[in-house]
């Protein structure tokens, strides 16, 4: 998740889209967002609005990961598709170019990681605006993402706690932990430490809002070597603070063979939930499937694991019905845990050549050893 604000203005290229350019659009099924009040952060917006979508329909906004748009993510996700089957509303803040070489958003940045400023100033008023047009329900308004996605998720829900009633956060990190190019690579290595009261605390002067505070889902792949796994128990920490549960886990369990520990509330309900997905790289955790039920499309970054995340992530919100899941085995016996689906051009897995090819650019760049 390496997540650069340039001081130059890219250069578009056909080398340069090839690089970092999702493969195809041609499974795009958003719509743009018409102009909406209010821009700092110079994003663009995309939405889906399923013909079963009513009045006081739920809102689920997603932000992509770097070298992805929204278009491409949806389209591994399945949230489309899960939001044809539950009529919820889909709001998806893109990143231009001319913001981030790599399409990531800046969630370091102190420009963009604070209350009405740049891209969280930006990715509000796409909320608002949403919720005006479409009659949105202002008590189901929810926010995830990946990797530079997950980090501004952290972002929105620190300093605009009062619009979501929960968040999930997938390979990401904790709010705070970065101001800076050289902090944001320390963050995403594990190397920023903080207890959990400070990292409660920086959610709390993020705001004016002093509660009740959002219930959070974190998803994280033992074996991610571009965010270190370290950073899902530093969101764990940071929110079981604000929820005043303390630090252990009120529960430990498994789902799909894959580690889960639970903070609930007084009510027994989960306040805060984390997923290990053990041996599985940096991306998001997919149970693609063969039935009518499959969601979502492995590819890079998109890791098919016997897993929905999306569809456990919806199921959290309670806009959804629980998803089945695959058991473990039966996805590691084909041969598939933590890996992507092959892609035709290359033998290699996509998820290494994208993270190769941002490396390199980092490096080539003079941002990264």
């Amino acid at each position: 998740m390496p997540a650069i604000r340039p001081s130059f203005r890219s250069r578009p290229s056909g080398k340069g889209r090839r690089a970092f350019t999702p493969a195809t659009d041609a499974h795009d099924r958003l719509g743009d967002l018409a102009p909406w009040r209010d821009n700092p952060g110079n994003l663009r917006g995309r939405i889906y609005v399923p013909k079963s979508a009513e009045r006081g329909a739920p809102l689920v906004v997603v932000l992509h990961g770097c070298t992805q748009n929204a278009a491409v993510y949806d389209h591994g996700s399945g949230w489309s598709q899960l939001a044809d089957r539950h009529g919820f509303i889909l709001l998806f803040p893109e990143q231009q170019r001319v913001n981030n070489p790599l399409l990531c958003f800046n969630w370091f940045s102190g420009n963009d990681n604070q209350r009405g400023m740049g891209e969280a100033a930006s990715i509000k008023a796409m909320i608002d605006a949403v919720r005006k047009e479409q009659g949105v329900d202002p008590e189901r308004i929810f926010v995830t993402g990946l990797s530079a996605g997950g980090a501004m998720a952290s972002v929105m829900l620190a300093v605009y706690p009062e619009i979501f009633a929960a968040g999930a956060i997938i390979a990401g990190v904790a709010y705070g932990c970065a101001s800076g190019v050289a902090e944001a690579f320390d963050c995403m290595g594990g190397r920023a430490r903080s207890d959990s009261r400070e990292l409660g605390q920086r959610v709390r002067r993020a705001s004016p809002h002093r509660g009740p505070w959002p219930r959070v889902q974190i998803w994280h792949g033992s074996a991610d070597s571009t965010v270190d796994d370290s950073n899902a128990d530093a969101i764990a920490l940071q929110w079981a603070h604000l929820h005043a549960v303390g630090p252990k886990p009120d529960r430990k369990d498994e789902v799909a063979s894959y580690p889960r520990h639970v903070w609930t509330g007084a009510d027994g309900k989960p306040l805060i939930e984390q997923y290990n997905i053990t041996g599985m790289a940096h991306g998001i955790p997919l149970d693609p499937g063969t039935d009518e039920h499959e969601l979502g499309v492995a590819g890079a970054h998109m890791l098919d694991v016997g897993l929905s995340s999306t569809g456990h992530i919806a199921a959290f919100f309670g806009i959804a019905p629980l998803p089945e899941s695959r058991s473990r085995g039966a996805v590691a016996a084909a041969g598939s845990l933590g890996e992507a689906a092959p892609v035709p051009s290359s033998k290699a897995d996509p998820s290494s050549f994208v993270q190769d090819t941002i490396e390199k650019a980092l490096k080539k760049a003079g941002l990264m050893k």
